[in-house]
């Protein structure tokens, strides 16, 4: 038997008869223990089961039940396992597919009755009897002819039409994996054995199409979760919890701040407690980047086609546009050609106008548009999720026009406004680089140009990232940075791309030192994405207890009794001056009641005004969540209020 050589992590190497199995590597030269914790392992970066043979010079990594990817192998390896049992007690029910999710699996069924909640509860406990039998998961090759016939031989519909266009593509053998009596082809790979698996839970069960295709058979989706611990397990469903009691459809309209009609789908009404937190992050967005070196412009809201053909959107992204018929048009034409303009889904082709509309040199650059202008996109019903998925938003939009050797600094100072905007919401970020995807505009030269700077961009913040590949804008690569809330989910919020093709596209020029023309670079970035997403992160960081600068209303004043109304308005007007969001409850509800109600609003102070704050010339402040503050002159409350309410990031 030949020998191979096997490359450790930590640079060791170990030269073993070729053939051996992973998990025997793993026990024999590395340690037993570690052989226990196994899931899986990774050649040359490549994910392996444990029963594969080393059969040539690699490097491999063991995965375990620490790493993310182990939990998601075994959480597939639960799908598989669940599957199984569902066409036990359901027979006659075709399987689909069954992939892993963020925070778990689902699997896709073909059954006339629909699943009730009896029903998962029965498939849940058989699942987890299932696993707890130590099932071997086995992984064999198949030739793609063989599969279509076992598949066929099953009456699984869904599966042979699935290995039939994976055979059209050119594969040859498929490979499957058994468990006990049940087979599945799959690229895998799987946990050993099934207790490997842990513990299931199933969530829910809901419709969805074959293949996301409305007109094709209409499936049973079955959600579920695995973790490897009944206690991780019971740790992620009271993080469920919570994030139902967080979730900003049930606060936004509960706190007043904002709500949908059905003559608007997908478009926010913003009242006016809503409005306030709009308005506030505007500001100081705006404050911020003026001040930074940005020009504020605006844009109209409905373009011509032809901006679109040019930009490539009206080829590449038409089925997002809301289209508009050109009302003198010919009637008795196709309606796609009575549709002849657009309202903008984004804002960079008409800032590319505003770039052209005057000579540009090479002191100007780099030339930084600003804007907050309404974009809409036609995004399906089946998709819009409270303020997360809307069709009609707003966001803190730039397009920064510089030169090749600006890049990486003004990536930096990017980087920089980013860190005070989510330091001061206590959202820490993590970066992600995503390369040129499949359907793309330009040239691999001009890709290669773009990827190789941003990269350089990137590596030079110091930050540590993440390779996304084929995940980049269509025109371009990208920088984007995902949040981690106080419920530790994860939220994509700014982007940086960098754009070669639109200076081509829409002739953008500046003139160089050498008197030369050259055409500049383009970077579009956002910071926070969309107000509208945005705040609806916000809502649930915070649980609607927004801090002080951000709050509609930073203080309600509740007076004890009637005498005391004409002091606290007196003092509500002097707080407003002073700029200050503050209401006054003069209600002819009880003390308790009235504190009650500000604290149901969650707003950040609830002052008390009798006959001591009267006497006093102050107020009884109680800060939400925190308890009671005791008696302050109102000077002092103005300066906590001062401190509080100020701006954490701005000019």
């Amino acid at each position: 038997m030949n020998q191979v050589t096997v490359t450790l992590p930590d640079g060791t190497l170990k030269t073993v008869s070729g053939g051996m199995s992973v998990g025997d590597f793993i026990a024999t030269q590395i340690g037993v223990g570690l052989a226990k914790a196994a899931i899986a392992a990774k050649f040359d970066g490549e994910l392996v089961d444990l029963s594969r043979a080393i059969d040539r010079d690699l490097s491999l990594e063991v995965v375990t039940q620490k790493t993310r990817e182990g939990l998601d192998i075994a959480r597939h390896s639960a799908a598989h396992v669940m599957a199984s049992v569902v066409q036990k007690l359901f027979p006659g029910t075709q399987v689909t597919i069954g992939p892993t999710i963020d925070d778990g699996f689902y699997y896709d069924f073909f059954r006339a009755e629909p699943f009730t909640p009896e029903d998962l509860e029965r498939i849940e406990k058989a699942t987890n009897e299932e696993i707890a039998k130590a099932l071997t998961f086995e992984r064999s090759e198949i030739d793609a002819a063989e599969a279509i016939a076992l598949f066929k031989g099953k009456g699984e519909s869904f599966k042979v039409e699935i290995v039939e266009d994976i055979a059209a593509k050119g594969a040859k053998t498929l490979t499957l994996y058994r468990h006990g009596d049940w087979v599945d082809f799959c690229r895998g790979p799987h946990v050993p054995s099934s207790d490997k698996i842990g513990v299931v839970k199933l969530m829910s069960v809901a419709g969805a199409y074959w293949r996301g295709k409305p007109g094709n058979p209409m499936l049973q989706r079955i959600y579920g979760t695995a973790f490897f611990t009944k206690k991780e397990l019971d740790a992620h469903l009271t993080r469920l919890e919570e994030a139902k009691k967080r979730d900003h459809r049930r606060l936004g309209p509960q706190l007043g701040l904002f709500t949908f009609h059905e003559y608007a789908p997908g478009a926010a009404f913003w009242l006016p407690k809503g409005s306030v937190l709009v308005h506030t992050l505007q500001e100081a967005m705006r404050s911020m980047v003026l001040a930074n070196g940005y020009q504020e412009v605006h844009t109209p809201l409905l373009f011509n086609k032809k901006l679109w053909e040019t930009s490539g959107h009206w080829g590449k992204y038409r089925d997002n546009m809301f289209l508009v018929v050109d009302g003198e048009s010919d009637p008795s034409l196709p309606l796609e050609d009575r549709c002849t303009q657009s309202l903008k889904p984004m804002n960079c082709p008409s800032h590319h106008l505003i770039y052209r509309m005057a000579k540009r040199s090479y002191r100007e650059l780099p030339v930084r548009y600003f804007t907050s202008d309404v974009l809409h996109r036609n995004e399906a019903s089946g998709t819009l999720s409270g303020l997360t998925r809307v069709r009609q938003f707003q966001q803190d939009d730039a397009h920064i026009y510089l030169s090749q050797d600006q890049i990486t600094e003004e990536v930096g100072a990017i980087f920089e406004l980013m860190k005070r905007v989510y330091g001061s919401v206590g959202l820490p970020f993590a970066a992600k680089f995503s390369t040129r995807p499949e359907m793309r505009l330009g040239s691999d030269d001009l890709w290669d140009r773009a990827e190789g700077s941003l990269k350089e961009a990137l590596e030079a913040t110091k930050l540590d990232w993440s390779l996304c590949e084929g995940d980049g804008a269509f025109y371009g690569p990208k920088i984007d940075f995902d949040v981690t809330d106080s419920l530790g989910r994860k939220w994509q919020l700014c982007t940086i791309q960098l754009d070669y093709l639109a200076p081509e596209r829409f002739d953008l020029n500046y003139t160089g030192s050498d008197n030369g023309e050259h055409r500049p670079v383009v970077i579009h970035r956002a910071i926070y994405g969309s107000f509208e997403r945005f705040i609806a992160i916000l809502l649930e960081h915070f649980a609607g207890a927004f801090p002080t600068w951000l709050a509609p209303v930073q203080a309600r004043l509740v007076t004890v009794a009637e005498r005391h109304v004409p002091y606290a308005e007196e003092v509500g007007a002097k707080l407003r001056k002073l700029g200050f969001r503050v209401e006054v409850d003069t209600s002819n509800d009880k003390l308790g009641a009235k504190i009650r109600g500000a604290q149901l609003l969650k707003i950040p102070f609830t002052c008390v005004i009798g006959d001591a704050e009267v006497e006093g010339g102050g107020v009884s402040p109680r800060r939400f969540g925190c308890g009671d503050l005791k008696f302050m002159p109102l000077d002092k409350f103005v300066e906590l209020l001062s401190t509080e309410g100020a701006l954490p990031f701005g000019a």
